[in-house]
This record gives structure tokens, sequence and C-alpha cells, in this order.
């Protein structure tokens, strides 16, 4: 539209572009929209972001698979007719009713079959997107019968982690430094194991292919849990136990962060899950629960931190 009007300011050559052109031009840009999330997606890492990409991560979930398909296949071309016709509009109606081909406008305030339709037409879109809108809803806030918990406590600014259901044991994980991914990629572990930023001392380690329960609070401010790859996002409120769940059908490490603005190191509070077999998930529990057994837990209660013993 900017382009159209600056063209018809110009020196007698605005009201030459032809309309072919104008249109040719939106469905160009159209055709670019349409074709840049695949493109981008395929850019995008498993379980990370990509640097400078665009578009969501790539599904590890139901629940993502729903969001992609929503976003990408259902919403897009929407948004994108909505786009051409109103972009066509527009410039047809730069076009028609410009100075030098009108010069005696219309006088017209009131249409009714105009003012119906322009009321009719959104409210029907609405309403066809509403439909998969509140199934995705549904999918999201009720929880299946769950194979398991894990409670998740944000704390400025790290996460504590519980797992109830295999020895109540909990472990504290913080974003890991420089220093400190340097010396595991050393000693053999793949750099994309360890982004900056992201990696963290101690994953969470779930079982592919299973309901996972999280429970999520806080021990001082609002944070909030989010992990991309698995279509989760749940706040973490001081005094309420919020909850969320997922079931991860791929193996791989699956990395989210606090999602809520919660202080000055609110960037350093990563989320790592890691995605093992079974047999896996069951040997790392027995580890874990000797690595973590009887070791004090640290918790922030506004200013002061204070350690309990388990």
């Amino acid at each position: 539209m900017g382009l159209a009007m600056r063209n018809s300011a110009s020196t007698g050559r605005g009201g030459n572009v032809s309309l072919g052109m104008r249109m040719s031009g939106a469905a160009a840009l159209a055709a670019v929209l349409v074709a840049m999330p695949g493109a981008v997606q395929a850019q995008q890492g498993m379980g990370q972001p990509a640097p400078g990409a665009l578009g969501f991560q790539e599904s590890a979930s139901p629940i993502m698979d729903f969001i992609h398909w929503f976003h990408n296949g259902f919403l897009l071309p929407i948004i994108t007719v909505i786009c051409i016709f109103v972009a066509g509009l527009l410039a047809y109606c730069i076009y028609r009713f410009s100075e030098k081909r009108n010069p005696v406008p219309s006088k017209t305030t009131h249409h009714v079959g105009l003012e119906v339709a322009w009321t009719v037409i959104p409210v029907l879109i609405l309403i066809v997107i509403a439909i998969p809108s509140f199934r995705l809803l549904y999918q999201q806030q009720v929880i299946p019968r769950a194979d398991m918990t894990i409670k998740a406590t944000g704390s400025s600014w790290r996460w504590t982690y519980d797992y109830p259901d295999h020895g109540n044991f909990s472990f504290v994980s913080n974003m890991q430094t420089d220093d400190e991914r340097r010396q595991r990629i050393q000693a053999g572990a793949p750099a994309r194991e360890v982004p900056r930023l992201l990696a963290v001392d101690n994953e969470v380690v779930v079982p592919v292919n299973k309901t996972i329960r999280v429970q999520v609070t806080s021990s001082d401010v609002m944070h909030a849990f989010a992990v991309p790859g698995f279509g989760i996002k749940v706040d973490a409120v001081p005094g309420r136990l919020n909850e969320t769940w997922f079931r991860a059908t791929r193996e791989g490490i699956f990395y989210g962060q606090c999602s809520e603005l919660c202080g000055k190191d609110h960037a350093f509070m990563p989320i790592a899950v890691r995605v093992v077999s079974e047999q896996a998930f069951a040997a790392w529990v027995e580890d874990a629960k000797k690595k973590f057994a009887d070791t004090g837990r640290s918790t922030t209660v506004a200013a002061n931190e204070i350690a309990t013993a388990r």
C-alpha cells in the first residue's frame, strides 16, 4: 500500500501502474509467506532452536503435532487468503477511486448487503477457527492418565525437580557456564548436547512414549516452565500448583527456558529434558536414587536461602 501511495504521488506515473502488477506482487509475497515456514522448519534442529531460524521447532509430542498442523496447515492458509484479498481490495480502491479516475466521489454512505457481508463473513471465519482451537485447548488442559509425575519448582534462578513416583528423590538443575560446557565437550560429549545458555548440570530424564504429568510451582517469584518441542508452557506461581503434560514420541534432548520475566538472571534459567528408552530410564533412576539420596535441598524463600534436608 505504501508503494502504491508513493507511486501515485510521483509525477504522472502513479496512475499508470497497472492493477495486474500489484496483484502479481501481492501473490508473489503470499507465496513466499506460505513457503517460508516449511523452508525454515527444515533448518530448525530437534529439541533446540537454530541460529537465525524462524517458525516452530520440530515436534516431539502429539500436542506439538497438533500445533504444527493448526498453525502451518490451517491458520496460515486462511491468513494468506485474507491478506491477498485485503491487499487486492486496497490496490483496486487506490487505482479505481483515485482523483484522476473518479473526480466526483460517490456520496453513498450505506449498503445493507455489504454491511451484512463484512459482519457475517468474519464471524463465520472465527467460528471455523474456534473449532480446532477449542479441541487443542482441551487436549492441553485435560491431562490423561499419567504413567509418572514430575514436580518442577522454579526459584531464582534455577529449577528443582522431584520424582515422587520413583523413590521421591529430587535434584537442582543449574545452567552450565562456558567453562563447564568446554569441559564436557573435551570429555567427549557432543557439542550439540551442550548448547550455550541451554545446557544444564542435571537433566530431567523421562522414558519415551510415556505420559508425563508435570506439576509446576515456584518458591519465590513467578516463573514459567516451557519446552517448545513438546508444545508445553505453564506458569510457576508461588503458592499454587499448576499442571501440564506431554508424551515424548522420540528420544533425544529437548530444551526449554523460563518464559516469564523473573529477574536479572531470567535468561539463564534453562530446562533440559532427556528422553530415553524404558530400560535406560530404569537404570538412570537407580543411579539417581544413589546420587541424590540424603542431599540437602536449597529452597529460596524471599531473599533468604534455607537448606532443608529431605
